[in-house]
C-alpha cells in the first residue's frame, strides 16, 4: 500500500504531539523555572551580603582596610584554585561559549560548578565592598544551568547549538532586573549579535518562566522605582545631546580603560594574583573611606535615591564609582558591571543636570543612565529598553532612544570594539590553547 508523503503542516503536528518532544519541553521549562528561582535567591543573598558589609562598617569604617583586601584575596584564591572560569562579569564567558564549537571546551566556561562558584564568590565580593553587580553573573549562571541541562538530558542538537545558552542568558537578565523584554533583546543584540529564528521560541519561553518565577518570589517591583519624568519643551531636549555625548564618551573611556587594564595586568595576575587582589582591595577601601561608603557595592541605593527623590550626590560620585569598578574588575574577582554602570550613569546625569536647567533632574538622570550604559556595553536598544523597564517610564521613549544612539556613536570613537566581545576573545583563545596543549600531549604520549 502506497504511503503519501507528509506535508509540512502534518510533520509539525506530529512533532507537536510527539511524547519525546513533550519530554524535552517539560525538562526545558523546569530548567527555566530553576533559573528564575536561583536568580531570585541570588538577589536576596546579594542584598544580605551588602547589609552585612554595612553592619561591619557601622562599627568603624576603617574595617574596610582589612575587609576589602582580605575578601579580594580570598575570592581570587578560590577563583584560581577551585572555580577557574568564574572571574569577571560572566557575560564574556557566555558569549565565548556561543563561538566555541567543541562541547568539552564549552564546559570550561559554562558548567554547574562554575555557576555555584560564581554565586558564592560574587557574594563574597559584595560582602567585601567590591563595586560589582550580580546581573552579569546571573547571565553566566543562567547560561551554565541550561547548558548543563542540555548535557545531562541529551537534548536535540538544535537546542544545544545556541538556544540553551541564549535562553539561559536572557532568563538571567529578565529575572535579575525584572525586565523580561530587555532579557530577550539583550540575548539577541549582545550575546548573539544575530537574529536566529529557531531560537526565538526558546528565548521567549525561558524569559517568561524565569521572569514569572522571580516575580512570584520578589514581587512585581521596578528596579530603580517609578518616575513620571518628561522633557517639557524643545529647550529641554538639549539634555538628549548632552547626555548622549558625555555618557557615550565616559562609557567608552571606561570600557577602553577596563580592557587596557585587563591586558596590562594579565602577566602580573599570572605571576602574583594575590598581590594584585590585595592592592585592588586597598584601592576600593580607600575610595570608600574617601566617599563615606557610597562607592561600595552595586550602587543601587545611590541611583534610586537620586532618581526618585532628587537627592543630589557629591559631584565626584560617578568618577569615584568608575575608579572603584575598575579596581574591582582588575582584581580578577567574579562580579559584573551592569549595576555599577547604571549607578555611575545616574550620578553623571545628576552632574549634567546643571547644564540643562530647563529639564527636570529626574529626566536628565534617566538619560545619563542610558547614555553611560550604552557607552559601556555599546548595545543601544538593550540600554534603552532596560532603563525604561527599570523605571517604568514610557513617556521618555523617544528621548531615551535618541540618547542611546548618540552615545553609541560617541563611544565607538574612543572604544572601537564592544567590551564583552573583546573580553570574550580571551576565553575563546584560552580554550583553544588548552585544546591544542591536550592534543599535543596525546600525540606525544606513548601508545
Amino acid at each position: 500500500m502506497a504511503r503519501w508523503p507528509l506535508g509540512q503542516t502534518q510533520r509539525r503536528l506530529l512533532g507537536y504531539l510527539s511524547l519525546q518532544e513533550w519530554k524535552v519541553r517539560l525538562i526545558f521549562w523546569s530548567g527555566a523555572l530553576a533559573v528564575g528561582i536561583v536568580a531570585a535567591l541570588f538577589a536576596i543573598a546579594g542584598n544580605w551580603a551588602i547589609q552585612l558589609h554595612n553592619r561591619v562598617l557601622a562599627h568603624s569604617p576603617w574595617w574596610s582596610l582589612l575587609l576589602a583586601p582580605v575578601g579580594f584575596v580570598l575570592a581570587v584564591a578560590c577563583t584560581r584554585s577551585l572555580f577557574p572560569g568564574t572571574q569577571g562579569s560572566g557575560i564574556p564567558q557566555a558569549i565565548a561559549a556561543l563561538r566555541i564549537g567543541d562541547e568539552e571546551l564549552r564546559h570550561s566556561v559554562l558548567s554547574l560548578r562554575i555557576a555555584f562558584g560564581k554565586i558564592l564568590l560574587t557574594l563574597l565580593g559584595l560582602f567585601s565592598g567590591a563595586s560589582i553587580g550580580r546581573e552579569g553573573p546571573t547571565v553566566h549562571v543562567g547560561a551554565s544551568m541550561l547548558m548543563a541541562l542540555g548535557r545531562f538530558t541529551k537534548f536535540p542538537r538544535r537546542y544545544i547549538e545556541h538556544g540553551l545558552i541564549l535562553a539561559g542568558g536572557a532568563a538571567g537578565i529578565a529575572a535579575a532586573f525584572n525586565t523580561p523584554i530587555a532579557g530577550i533583546i539583550f540575548a539577541i543584540e549582545e550575546m548573539a549579535r544575530v537574529y536566529e529564528e529557531r531560537a526565538t521560541g526558546t528565548l521567549l519561553v525561558a524569559v517568561i518562566l524565569a521572569g514569572i518565577t522571580s516575580m512570584a518570589m520578589l514581587g512585581n517591583y521596578t528596579y530603580f522605582g517609578t518616575t513620571g519624568a518628561i522633557l517639557p519643551d524643545a529647550h529641554a531636549w538639549l539634555a538628549v545631546l548632552v547626555c548622549g555625548l558625555a555618557g557615550g564618551l565616559a562609557g567608552g573611556l571606561f570600557s577602553r580603560g577596563l580592557i587596557a587594564s585587563t591586558h596590562w595586568l594579565a602577566p602580573s595576575l599570572t605571576r602574583r594574583p594575590l598581590v594584585i587582589a590585595a592592592a585592588c582591595g586597598l584601592i576600593v577601601a580607600a575610595l570608600g573611606l574617601l566617599t563615606h561608603g557610597v562607592t561600595y557595592g552595586t550602587g543601587y541605593e545611590q541611583a534610586r535615591l537620586v532618581l526618585v527623590s532628587d537627592a543630589y550626590p557629591d559631584w565626584g560620585f560617578p568618577f569615584y564609582k568608575i575608579a572603584a569598578t575598575l579596581a574591582s574588575y582588575a582584581s580578577g574577582i567574579p562580579g559584573g558591571i551592569f549595576s555599577p554602570s547604571l549607578s555611575t550613569g545616574a550620578g553623571l546625569g545628576a552632574d549634567l543636570s546643571f547644564l540643562v536647567p530647563g529639564a527636570p533632574m529626574a529626566a536628565v538622570v534617566i538619560l545619563g543612565m542610558v547614555g553611560y550604559f550604552t557607552g559601556v556595553v555599546q548595545t543601544p536598544i538593550t540600554a534603552a529598553v532596560i532603563v525604561m523597564e527599570m523605571v517604568n517610564d514610557h513617556s521618555m521613549v523617544i528621548p531615551i532612544m535618541a540618547t542611546a544612539f548618540i552615545a553609541l556613536g560617541t563611544s565607538k570613537v574612543v572604544c572601537h570594539e564592544p567590551i564583552y566581545w573583546t573580553l570574550a576573545q580571551e576565553f575563546i583563545g584560552a580554550a583553544t590553547r588548552d585544546a591544542a596543549t591536550q592534543a599535543d600531549s596525546s600525540r606525544s604520549s606513548p601508545s
